[in-house]
């Protein structure tokens, strides 16, 4: 099939069922009006009971999928009285084969039988009006197109059945595939916030044998290390809190890496310069005031520029990427932007074989941040997202 087919037949399926039930009736109408003035002359001449049995006989066929089998029952007796008064014997049998074969895609068994009874007979009627036609051929014809037509709607029907089936089970794929997604980008995080926690204890451990040390000998030091301790203590609470949140989750994944330094902000230079070697036009923009940060949400950060800048590398073909940090006094601001021409595939839906955005996403989350991933107006993808950040003055006293 040509390409250029492939919109018309976009626009066709598009369509409401009703109105192409209702431009089939109308055609059939139509047909058998000017068959009946300029074709043959096989019977009565056309009038105008003629025409309102030729509209009965076809004209519901507009509503065939809202109730099948009325349809069938009002299609066949206009069509049977059509014949039954002498008119053209060829005329008017079409409209009960559409309604049969439409009674075996939408309905049971039992109405496809009750859908044989109807038109059998009809059809039979009909044909033995032919004078070529015997009475024993005419029933053995009409059965034979009865079981063809109702084998073709329950082909339909199963294949529709099977369809749905299908289109289930890989729903249920999708979202196992999406929940054990999660399940890993959750159990990756973990292992980051174990290494910010245990980072956080280290210097507790530290500052308590220092305090302990000078406590008589100079007070004032003893105060700064209770004060280090403090919050520092507060801020591996938060974190460890996230790390519980994200545990209740029970996952078997090996442990590779688990004790491996985590990556904050300081590290986006190093890797921007393997991409560049990579071949991938990086950009570095840092405004506002540097500062510390809580090491949770610096690993946050980093793992959102380097999953950016990894899938535009795969996806996005030559592009120019420019990445900028922003800290503001109370928001950490990430923003990843590239004009790559395939900037529309580098995030996939959730269950579609990609699982990025949902890793950035479960991050995200848990450090109250918003993230917007979108592709551009003028042609390329962004990511932006926006941290809510503690007061300078504690963030700089934790961090120290």
């Amino acid at each position: 099939m040509p390409l250029s087919a492939a919109p018309g037949l976009r626009r066709l399926s598009s369509l409401s069922p009703l109105v192409l039930d209702s431009a089939l009736a109308s055609s059939l109408i139509v047909v058998t009006w000017l068959w009946e003035l300029y074709g043959p002359d096989m019977g009565r001449p056309v009038d105008l009971p003629a025409t309102a049995l030729t509209m009965l006989a076809n004209g519901p066929l507009a509503l065939r999928r809202r109730a099948p089998l009325s349809v069938l029952a009002i299609v066949t007796v206009a069509s049977l009285v059509y014949h039954m008064q002498g008119y053209h014997a060829g005329l008017n049998s079409i409209g009960m084969m559409v309604s049969l074969y439409t009674v075996a895609v939408h309905r049971s068994w039992k109405a496809d039988l009750v859908g044989v009874a109807l038109v059998v007979p009809a059809w039979t009627h009909g044909s033995a009006l032919q004078a070529t036609v015997a009475l024993l051929s005419a029933l053995g014809q009409s059965f034979l197109m009865a079981a063809c037509t109702v084998g073709a709607g329950l082909s339909v029907r199963l294949l529709s059945e099977r369809t749905r089936q299908l289109a289930e089970q890989l729903r249920r794929e999708q979202d196992a595939a999406a929940n054990r997604a999660v399940t890993r980008e959750r159990l990756r995080i973990a292992r980051e916030l174990h290494d910010v926690v245990a980072h956080h204890m280290s210097v507790i451990s530290v500052q308590a044998g220092l305090g302990r040390f000078v406590a008589l000998s100079h007070p004032p030091t003893a105060h700064a290390t209770l004060g280090v301790i403090a919050d520092t203590s507060h801020e591996a609470l938060n974190e460890l809190r996230r790390l519980l949140s994200i545990l209740r989750i029970e996952a078997h994944e090996e442990d590779e890496g688990l004790y491996a330094a985590a990556p904050g902000l300081r590290d986006l230079d190093p890797l921007a310069e393997r991409l560049r070697a990579a071949g991938l036009s990086v950009e570095m923009i840092v405004e506002g005031t540097v500062r510390p940060l809580p090491p949770g949400l610096e690993v946050c950060a980093y793992r959102i520029v380097q999953e950016s800048l990894t899938n535009v590398l795969k996806h996005a073909g030559p592009a120019r990427v420019e990445v900028g940090i922003t800290y503001s006094w109370s928001t950490l601001t990430v923003r990843v932007t590239d004009d790559g021409s395939g900037a529309a595939s580098v995030w996939p839906e959730p269950g579609s074989g990609g699982n990025g955005l949902i890793g950035m996403t479960e991050r995200v989350k848990l450090y109250q941040g918003t993230l917007k991933a979108s592709p551009l107006p003028q042609g390329g993808f962004e990511v932006l997202t926006i941290f809510p950040l503690p007061h300078p003055a504690r963030s700089s006293e934790a961090g120290s």
